[in-house]
């Protein structure tokens, strides 16, 4: 049994020298310290909304008046044209409906035919400034939609006119009738 002292005795020698032996392990690296944090990049700003051309003004309904049995346009009527010819350039989507008008005086068929004379008239003088034909149509109420419903001059005089109506049909677009 000798030997098992002896390799008790061993085995505690190396146990010794090999804690002796080991080279000291290096200092520890100091725990990194909290650095400020780099500011955070910017969030990228948001899109910017696409640029939308300003909205062109609404064409807004325009009446014209006419002297007791004529389609000739007054100053007056050529000038209040010239402004909706102006205000419809700007807007290509909008097409235009004349409508003639007159007093209760006439027969109702001459009335519808000075009627349609006079929206003639107005659209004649919008296409020679440039408004392309195809967004204006005329028709003829005749006497039959009167905006004054007296028996006077006054009445008389508000009635003969063309109204001049501003539509939102899509030009090109074929009628659903």
């Amino acid at each position: 049994m000798r030997s098992f002292p002896s390799i008790l005795a061993l085995t505690a020698a190396a146990a010794v020298a090999c804690a002796h032996s080991q080279p000291e392990p290096p200092p520890a690296a100091p725990a990194p310290q909290p650095q400020a944090a780099a500011p955070a990049p910017p969030p990228p700003a948001a899109a910017p909304e696409p640029q939308r051309p300003p909205k062109a003004p609404d064409v807004q309904p325009v009446s014209i008046y006419f002297e007791f049995d004529s389609a000739v346009l007054s100053p007056d009527a050529r000038s209040a044209l010239q402004s909706f010819f102006d205000s419809a350039q700007k807007r290509p989507d909008t097409r235009v409906r004349i409508e003639g008008n007159c007093d209760e005086r006439g027969t109702r068929e001459y009335n519808l035919a000075l009627g349609q004379r006079r929206a003639d008239a107005a659209r004649i003088y919008l296409v020679q400034l440039g408004l392309d034909g195809s967004r204006v149509s005329t028709l003829s109420y005749g006497n039959e939609r009167p905006r004054a419903m007296g028996h006077d001059a006054e009445s008389w005089r508000e009635n003969r006119r063309d109204d001049l109506v501003p539509t939102a049909e899509a030009i090109g677009r074929a009628d659903s009738r």
